[in-house]
């Protein structure tokens, strides 16, 4: 397990130095403008100076899920500057009011579940970061204290910022707003609805599960298992996941409308968002089978993120 937490880390930050740079000059045939290349370096000095301060914070409070409360409000926020810098270009437009749907809803899940409150630091914090913390690796206090500060919040805070650059590719492009941009708005909207859908069970089988466990009431049926394994959560171990992908995904292909090109520089945001899903869902499982017996049955029988469709 250490040795898996260690490659797992070394794989991220690689990842977060060679992606970047390789995909930048992978695409060096269309030069940023200066406007473009400043709103982008306000962007990144933005990004460092929240990094710094959620370090702070967390390590003040104790609470190491600072990052959390930022996750679902940074991306309509760096994506409508951009919007601003580019005179509220159309598709620019269409791209900030998309993902601040998508902050609405995904802060109001966030909000429902405690990660909130009137004092801003504190709030739930990730029950992983818990479990981390008692992983042999972590042991030392400085190991742990680096963790914090490189990984929860210097690379969590630029995943934010780097999987919302495809809007200054948009603004970069030249084509106008068309029928690739409506195709691609009603699959943002699909995929939106399909993880409010996940969400929503995962709510509604939880809230009964903890009603049930504070009530003293046996849990049966399907609250046995103490996993949700009905509706989207039958055809896919994490739907929400498998959207929340699809979403940014989608969101790249607006730079791809706006440029033609089908790979740009700015496609290392979605490459590195998808690697930390999969080690979020590793660990995640992880967890979920050394607490609930069933759920190493529901593993071998139920895929990670393609929907089963039989």
């Amino acid at each position: 397990m250490k040795f898996n937490l260690i490659l797992i880390s070394s794989l991220l930050v690689l990842a977060l130095i060679f992606v970047p740079v390789f995909t930048f000059y992978f695409d060096t045939n269309h030069p940023l403008s200066v406007f473009q290349i400043s709103t982008l370096l306000f962007l990144a000095k933005l990004m460092l100076g929240l990094a710094i301060l959620v370090f702070i914070v967390g390590e003040i409070t104790q609470n190491n899920s600072q990052v959390d409360k930022l996750w679902s409000i940074l991306p309509a926020a760096y994506v409508w500057i951009v919007a601003y810098a580019s005179d509220f270009n159309p598709r620019n437009g269409l791209m900030a009011i998309l993902v601040t749907i998508w902050a609405v809803r995904l802060t109001y899940n966030f909000n429902r579940r405690g990660g909130y409150s009137w004092k801003f630091w504190e709030g739930e914090e990730d029950y992983r970061w818990e479990v981390l913390k008692r992983n042999p690796a972590f042991k030392s206090k400085i190991v742990w204290k680096l963790f914090h500060l490189l990984f929860i919040c210097m690379y969590q805070m630029a995943l934010i910022l780097l999987f919302t650059l495809p809007s200054i590719v948009a603004w970069q492009g030249k084509n106008p707003l068309g029928l690739f941009d409506l195709i691609l708005t009603g699959f943002f909207l699909f995929f939106l609805i399909f993880e409010t859908i996940a969400d929503q069970q995962q709510w509604n089988y939880q809230t009964v599960k903890y009603a049930k466990k504070a009530a003293n009431e046996p849990l049966e049926g399907d609250f046995e298992k103490g996993f949700v394994d009905t509706g989207l959560w039958k055809k896919m171990r994490h739907p929400n996941y498998f959207a929340e992908q699809s979403i940014w995904l989608i969101f790249y292909l607006f730079s791809v409308s706006a440029t033609d090109r089908w790979l740009n520089w700015s496609i290392m945001g979605i490459v590195l968002l998808l690697l930390l899903f999969q080690g979020s869902a590793d660990f995640s499982e992880k967890i979920s089978a050394e607490k609930y017996p069933a759920y190493k049955d529901y593993l071998k029988r139920v895929p990670r993120f393609l929907p089963k469709l039989w």
